[in-house]
């Protein structure tokens, strides 16, 4: 087993990774930076160390500082968690360079990984479905142009570097390509230091289904089921679930095989997800893999009963994962919100200040992960995700009830947070009746600003 742990991260998955550790008998040191001296990682974790200012560029982004952090602390080994610096190949190899073992995948997977054109030829080449499209990186708006006829449109302009939707530029018709093609390019240049693009069929009116996988290093892998993320805001996940409500005993099956088949033919190792969209016939397309833990898989822990993060760690100390594909049951529905720091009446608009009263929801099927606490101020420099709030029951049905009572039962004052917008999401009859996409929350947006705006007129 390892024996110290650097937490190359902050914030609720800090936590998590620094509680993981302490069941198994694991000393963690928690990197920070002077922005989240206070925060409940540091108070939580058996050391901490100091690795710059807040910006990220000078911390939780700068490889040496953080090497030097486990090495002055005597650390064996470094969890990046998710974000900044967790699908670095670099910062792996540097790890490994310097005989610190790096939780997660190799620096050659990860690299092959990352380039959504290489990973989608990796995955085409072992027999898993990809969206029709460019076969590698576009070499110019011509070529885009002759692609999009051939498959028709509307068609999706993304980065090959990166992800989180930057660069990503849907063009309904030839003029809405050519215009869109130099504006989606310079966005990836600046969002990912490279301006490669791909071009894939758009998929309307889809969903987002990912694969959760776990690999050991002795070539033995299996699926946990799928998560259906669908319920997001420009390309950013809001609310997540497992199982996917529209996905079959049989199809998941599928799924989880060809998820395995890619992982087996690329050689990974430790926990990894690959995602897929589902079009409306239930056809499904391999879209990306991302090579660390996910924000969302206290959903899969759920319903599965596997700690993700604690396998992460034995993986990583080289034990032999001893769980098989027909000991894993999906036997509950699990609901997870993100809950972040923004004013959903200003457009989402990142808000801030110190927690004044802070009382998380409890009772039966409901978990909480979060990095918060009475008196605490949330650092303006990173993300704005304060809590994650996770309801399980014996059906989908009891699970949404469940998060209901769990959003009213709620308390965090002294800033604004999106749980407003939650409650309607999670009452609106379609989604209750599975009936939601990804580009459903654009549209209950809308018509909850025009229902609004109605009101206030009326007023």
């Amino acid at each position: 087993m390892l024996n110290k742990v650097l937490v190359a991260n902050r914030g609720e998955i800090a936590v998590r990774i620094v509680r993981a550790c302490q069941e198994l008998g694991i000393k963690s040191v928690v990197a920070f930076s002077e922005a989240d001296r206070d925060s409940l990682a540091v108070r939580l974790a058996d050391e901490s160390v100091c690795i710059g200012p807040a910006q990220p560029a000078h911390s939780y982004l700068k490889p040496p500082a953080l090497i030097s952090a486990a090495m002055i602390t005597g650390c064996d080994s470094v969890h990046p968690g998710y974000g900044f610096l967790s699908e670095n190949p670099y910062f792996a190899e540097m790890c490994e360079d310097c005989n610190l073992k790096f939780i997660g995948p190799s620096a050659e997977t990860m690299r092959m990984m990352g380039d959504k054109s290489l990973g989608r030829q990796t995955m085409r080449a072992a027999g898993v479905p990809t969206v029709p499209g460019s076969e590698g990186e576009l070499r110019g708006v011509e070529e885009a142009v002759e692609i999009a006829r051939q498959i028709g449109y509307p068609v999706l302009l993304k980065p090959s570097a990166g992800g989180g939707g930057r660069g990503m530029r849907v063009a309904n018709d030839e003029s809405d390509l050519v215009r869109a093609y130099p504006t989606a390019r310079a966005e990836a240049e600046a969002a990912f230091g490279r301006g490669d693009l791909l071009l894939e069929k758009y998929l309307v009116k889809v969903r987002h289904v990912e694969i959760q996988v776990l690999a050991d290093s002795y070539g033995h892998a299996i699926h946990l089921g799928e998560r259906d993320c669908s319920a997001q805001r420009r390309h950013q996940k809001i609310l997540e679930e497992a199982p996917s409500p529209i996905i079959s005993p049989e199809v998941r099956a599928k799924m989880g095989a060809d998820a395995l088949k890619g992982v087996t033919n690329i050689g990974y190792v430790n926990a990894g997800t690959l995602e897929f969209l589902v079009d409306q016939e239930g056809n499904y397309y391999f879209i990306e893999m991302n090579t660390r833990i996910q924000v969302e898989h206290p959903v899969t822990e759920q319903v599965t009963g596997v700690d993700l993060v604690r396998w992460q760690l034995r993986i990583a100390a080289g034990e032999p994962l001893t769980l098989q594909q027909n000991d894993i049951r999906i036997a509950k529905h699990a609901i997870e919100c993100r809950i972040n720091a923004e004013d959903p009446e200003r457009d989402f608009l990142p808000a801030g200040g110190e927690i004044e009263f802070y009382l998380p929801p409890g009772g039966p099927g409901v978990r909480v992960d979060s990095h918060l606490y009475a008196g605490y101020t949330p650092p303006g420099s990173y993300d704005s995700l304060l809590a994650k709030i996770i309801t399980f029951g014996e059906n989908r049905d009891d699970a949404l009830n469940r998060m209901r009572r769990a959003l009213h039962e709620c308390v965090i004052t002294g800033i604004k947070t999106n749980i407003p917008f939650h409650l309607i999401l999670v009452d609106d009859p379609d989604f209750r009746a599975a009936r939601h996409h990804t580009g459903y929350v654009a549209e209950l947006l809308r018509r909850w600003k025009e229902e609004r705006a109605a009101a206030e007129a009326v007023g």
